[in-house]
């Protein structure tokens, strides 16, 4: 196993210098809206470059500060495979994930754990130059205190694969899980907002009908969360519903961005 994958979308996605990155994170978080809510048990956030989509992935992440920082130990990102064909789910070779702002490491007991998933592989190659779970890192680098996480990048496989996958690595408060996802690409503005409208409606049923990867490019993993909410009683709420044409980009072709916060039956969010 190498020790360290390095970052693949510094300096393009996210800004490459480590004070400018600190500090461009911070402001997004800071403009977010904090509460008083509980803690999640799962976020989802887009993937875009920070221009983008950063705003958006903040109103998730700003429901981590400040109560999580101590209690979160281990997060769990499921993102969609870009690059390279993917049967299943895969984990890295690597240690640890690098970005600007350092190295976090990869928790080598959840090898263990899915070691018996034959729907589980491991792939340097998946995440070589895989953007929408390393754009998440810089988020919780600056939340979150001595974590390590669990990378899995998705790719042909079916909901109940990732929501076994779920179940496996769900655990306890220490845990919390990321899913990574874009919703519509390329519609004119008009209609991207019609379409993740209703997208943001399914999600917010626990996806009794399954999401298209027209609405969404993590649908894969997004549909096995929503499979695992179902049967655990969580409650969805939506934090923000935005996309490109809303914060740096045309509105000709747009890409749908959504934040949301999914909550354990114990937690008191109307």
């Amino acid at each position: 196993m190498s020790d360290i994958r390095p970052p693949a979308v510094a300096g393009r996605f996210y800004p490459a210098e480590p004070a400018r990155l600190a500090r461009e994170v911070d402001d997004l978080l800071s403009a977010a809206a904090a509460t008083d809510e509980p803690v999640p048990k799962v976020l989802l956030a887009p993937h875009a470059g920070y221009v983008y989509s950063g705003p958006v992935a903040a109103s998730a992440y700003a429901r981590l500060k400040p109560a999580a920082a101590a209690r979160i130990k281990r997060v769990v990102l499921f993102g969609p495979a870009h690059r390279v064909f993917v049967r299943g789910l895969a984990l890295p070779e690597t240690a640890a994930f690098a970005t600007p702002l350092g190295a976090v490491a990869v928790e080598q007991e959840a090898l263990e754990v899915m070691a018996g998933l034959p729907q589980v592989k491991v792939s340097a190659a998946a995440h070589a130059w895989e953007h929408s779970l390393e754009v998440q890192l810089p988020f919780l680098q600056r939340i979150l205190d001595d974590i390590s996480i669990v990378p899995l990048a998705v790719g042909e496989c079916s909901a109940d694969e990732v929501a076994e996958v779920l179940e496996c690595l769900w655990g306890g408060p220490e845990t919390l899980i990321i899913i990574s996802s874009d919703l519509s690409h390329y519609l004119p503005y008009s209609a991207a907002q019609q379409t993740d409208q209703e997208t943001a409606a399914q999600i917010l049923a626990l996806g009794l009908k399954p999401l298209s990867h027209e609405q969404a490019c993590g649908a894969t993993p997004l549909n096995g969360l929503l499979q695992v909410a179902r049967m655990r009683g969580l409650r969805a709420r939506l934090l923000d519903l935005r996309n490109s044409g809303d914060t740096a980009g045309p509105r000709d072709q747009v890409v749908g961005y959504s934040a949301f916060a999914f909550y354990e039956s114990d937690g008191r969010v109307q």
